[in-house]
């Protein structure tokens, strides 16, 4: 599958927004890619973490997020469902799953709950070593600060806000990827 098939499909001008989008997706693919190469020894399905890594993001347009010309109706927190919903509709659900398991660290059911987020009541934890990979790279980069890549701190602080369990995780994502 070619993912920017679905990009021009649902962001059919090139404006800011597609800007914004093509530039991040490219920097999660090139480093959950480097880390995928990196560890030879985990098997990864490198074609698949290319493909996933490019459409991760693909349900912003939905969300109202004006810092990066999104002007949807829904939360940010948002987008990584709805995206799954589009590329589910199109066929994808391996890549679907990346899509709506990627926002902080993944997303648990009893976080989903407790802290009253406007998602569906289910768990949203990467699971494969290949959506673990991909959630782990976004990390490393805002949509707001394009081609910069935020230092392993800064990454990990910004999964905490969602609860301890996404920083726990991600301290097992650096033992394991980097």
């Amino acid at each position: 599958m070619n993912p920017l098939v679905l990009i021009d499909k649902y962001y059919p001008e090139e404006n800011n927004l597609k800007h914004i989008l093509l530039v991040h997706s490219r920097s999660v693919t090139d480093k959950a890619l480097a880390m995928a190469r990196n560890h030879p020894e985990l098997h990864l399905d490198e074609q698949f973490i290319a493909e996933a890594a490019m459409l991760h993001d693909i349900g912003i347009f939905k969300t109202d997020a004006d810092a990066i010309d999104c002007y949807g109706t829904f939360p940010y927190i948002c987008h990584g469902y709805l995206g799954a919903e589009l590329v589910r509709n199109e066929g994808f659900l391996r890549h679907a799953l990346v899509c709506e398991r990627h926002t902080g660290a993944g997303i648990s059911l009893s976080d989903i709950i407790n802290q009253q987020l406007p998602l569906p009541h289910r768990e949203m934890l990467p699971l494969s070593l290949e959506e673990q990979i991909i959630c782990f790279a976004d990390k490393f980069f805002s949509k707001t600060k394009l081609n910069v890549e935020k230092s392993i701190e800064k990454a990990r602080k910004s999964v905490v806000r969602y609860g301890e369990e996404g920083g726990m995780r991600f301290d097992r994502w650096c033992e394991l990827f980097l």
